[in-house]
This record gives C-alpha cells, sequence and structure tokens, in this order.
C-alpha cells in the first residue's frame, strides 16, 4: 500500500520563512474577514464548502459563523457573539444535529465563551449530557466532541457538575474503547452514514478520541490515564504503515474500508492528525520512531494540494510539525512548520478569502500565529 498520493501535493515553496510577512498576513486575513462580515448573515459560503443551509450563510464551529467569530476573538479582534446562536436556531445547517464541529453544540459553546448568560449555560449542558451515547463515536457528531465543550466550560467556570459531567462522558466513551476481538488491540466503532467502521484518523476517529480523553487527564485519575496511554500507543504501534522508516496510517483499521478508502496525508485521515492528537503520550523508542517518520512523511509528501486550510490543507499538515516540536524540542521540527507556513500564505486567494475556521483562511491565520507565538494544541479543540 502507497503511503500517500504524488498526485495529492505539491512542491514546497522555496519562498521561505519570513516573520514580518507572516504577521502581515495574519492582518490582511482578519482585515478581510471583519470587512466581508454582514450583521445578521455573517459571511457568505465558498464554493468548496458544503452544508446544509439552504441560505449558503453557515453558523457552525467547523466552517460557518461560530468558528470564524471565535477565531477572531482568539487573535485579539473580536466582534463578539453577534448574534450566531440565534440565528443559527433559526436556519440550522443540519437540523437536529447536537455535534461539536457541526451541530448546535459548537455554535453554543462559543456563542456562551463570547456572551456568557446561565441560560446558554443550562442549554449546553443538557445537549453534552443528552449527546453522550451518540453512536458516531467520534469528534463531529459524538461524545468525543462534545465532552470537549464540557472541558471548556469547567476549565472556564470551575463548576463542579461540569466536571462530573465531563468525566461521565468519558466514562461513556471509555466504555467503547474496547479490544476488537478481529484484530487484537482496542479501538472504537463508529455508526457513520449507515455503515459501521473504525476510523483512525483525527476527523472522525481513533486518534482525536484518545486526544479528548488526554485533553481531560487530570480528571480521569492517575490509573486509567496511565491504561488510556498504553492502549493508545499499542494501538499507534499496531496500525502503522511503516516503509523504510516513512510511516503513516490508514483511514480506517477494517481491510474492507481500508481499501475502499485511500490512504491520505492531512489532518483528518492520515499521519498529521495522528501526531496533532497523540504527541504527549509518554516517550517510548518505538512510538518515537513512529511518530517522527509521520513527521518525516508529511515532509517528503510536501504542501497539500486542497489549499492551505486546517481539516484538510497545509496548515493542518503544518501543525504536525509544532506537535513534533513541542514533543522533542528540535528545531528541525519549527523549521519545517515555518516551510510549510510560507506555503500556505501563497496557497491564499486574495481575490475570493474562505470564510471559515476547519478549511479557509482566519484557521491559516491561527497556525501562522502558532508559528509565531508557540504551539499550545489544535484551534477550538485543546484551546477555546
Amino acid at each position: 500500500m502507497a503511503l500517500f498520493d504524488p498526485d495529492a501535493h505539491e512542491r514546497l515553496s522555496r519562498s521561505g520563512w519570513d516573520e514580518r510577512r507572516a504577521r502581515s498576513t495574519i492582518e490582511q486575513i482578519v482585515a478581510g474577514t471583519i470587512e466581508a462580515y454582514e450583521p445578521g448573515r455573517f459571511w457568505p459560503r465558498h464554493p468548496l464548502d458544503e452544508s446544509g443551509s439552504a441560505s449558503g450563510r453557515d453558523k457552525g464551529l467547523w466552517i460557518g459563523a461560530a468558528g470564524v467569530l471565535w477565531a477572531l476573538d482568539c487573535l485579539g479582534a473580536g466582534i463578539g457573539e453577534a448574534g450566531v446562536y440565534d440565528v443559527y436556531l433559526s436556519d440550522p445547517e443540519f437540523p437536529g444535529s447536537t455535534g461539536l464541529m457541526r451541530g448546535e453544540v459548537g455554535v453554543l459553546l462559543v456563542s456562551w465563551k463570547l456572551a456568557p448568560t446561565a441560560a446558554k449555560e443550562q442549554r449546553l449542558f443538557e445537549l453534552v449530557e443528552g449527546n453522550m451515547r451518540n453512536a458516531s463515536h467520534d469528534l463531529f457528531n459524538g461524545a468525543p466532541g462534545t465532552m470537549l465543550a464540557a472541558l471548556h466550560v469547567y476549565e472556564a467556570a470551575g463548576s463542579e457538575r461540569w466536571r462530573e459531567l465531563w468525566r461521565r462522558c468519558a466514562d461513556a466513551v471509555w466504555e467503547q474503547f474496547r479490544v476488537d476481538p478481529q484484530f487484537g488491540y482496542r479501538i472504537w466503532i463508529q455508526y457513520r452514514h449507515g455503515r459501521l467502521l473504525r476510523s483512525v484518523g483525527a476527523g472522525h476517529g481513533f486518534a482525536s478520541n484518545v486526544r479528548s480523553l488526554l485533553r481531560g487527564a487530570s480528571l480521569l485519575g492517575a490509573a486509567r490515564v496511565d491504561e488510556l496511554e498504553q492502549a493508545a500507543g499499542e494501538t499507534v504501534r499496531r496500525l502503522a504503515l511503516d516503509e523504510d522508516g516513512f510511516v503513516n496510517w490508514p483511514t480506517a483499521a477494517d481491510p474492507y474500508w481500508a481499501e475502499q478508502f485511500p490512504v491520505r496525508v492531512q489532518w483528518c485521515h492520515g499521519a498529521p492528525g495522528l501526531l496533532t492528537s497523540l504527541w504527549s503520550l509518554p516517550r517510548e523508542e518505538r512510538l518515537d520512531d513512529l511518530l517522527r517518520g509521520g513527521g518525516d512523511l508529511v515532509w517528503k509528501a510536501g504542501p497539500l494540494k486542497k489549499g492551505a486550510g486546517l481539516c484538510h490543507g497545509t496548515a493542518g499538515n503544518g501543525f504536525a510539525f509544532l506537535a513534533l516540536h513541542a514533543r522533542f524540542g528540535e528545531e528541525e521540527w519549527l523549521d519545517r512548520a515555518r516551510a510549510f507556513a510560507a506555503h500556505a500564505i501563497e496557497q491564499l486567494d486574495s481575490a475570493q478569502q474562505r470564510h471559515s475556521l476547519w478549511t479557509g483562511d482566519i484557521g491559516v491565520a491561527l497556525y501562522l500565529h502558532a508559528c509565531l507565538e508557540g504551539f499550545s494544541g489544535m484551534p477550538s479543540l485543546d484551546t477555546l
């Protein structure tokens, strides 16, 4: 099995890292985002983004207004909550979805952070609690995503009920992290689009599920953290595709689905998301070799042709280098991250900004900021 598709990648730009250019690009993205904002309508949908909203104006955390509003606030240029939750309720992209990335929880979490009220907090509590047994078992729709909302609120408010809610969510997610009788290691089974599969990457599977538990490690207890770290390390080692020191991971553990879905090198599927999710696992020689091999593969493959964004673009892949720099402290990884940042700047389309956090320009601005100021995790997941 090929570790990556060369046709999905392009040659790295020779322009090189320039701190002044990076800061200027952040300023340009922020200014363009604010200029394009329309009260009550937010930002137009980019032709490459898809959603369920008939209005063409998305509100979600992943590709909608909530994500952009949060990112602007994070970059020190916030314009407030802007009524995003009320508009979402009148025109939801995915009616009935409570998920973090595309559903009500993500929008309400941002709304609460930017303009907190007791009513919003109570509604958020009810949504997270009600999503605890969602069969998706993934970041986008399931409890591994919505439990992060509980953790963010707990860290901001310090309320014991949010601590206990996160723990109950963690118990529910942990309960599904079982030894698979077919493979002999622990992994989740997702129910998505009417099919059962064992997704591996950060977008919809194993990697981000582990990260959601690790993110609240201080609440898990030492014994469970140790068990989680040992089990996750074993699964990472068993699933690794290692060719001459270059390493990737399949889209799914199931042999059938692994053949149906191509191996990718992007944050949502493949090595980059594994690295940003699992970089903090305890040091161990074989695991270190695999994570370094994953980083070497991301570098060898080069920037993604799909664009500059986080979910499946050059910035998302670049975050993998920042994660490895945080793990190992080696300057090579920071140099590689900044080289990808220089390339991501060139991929931006100044004539048509893409206004979304996970696929658009504002996510690239956050990546540039991380290359300048340091890595603190993936935007809106590790940090809020």
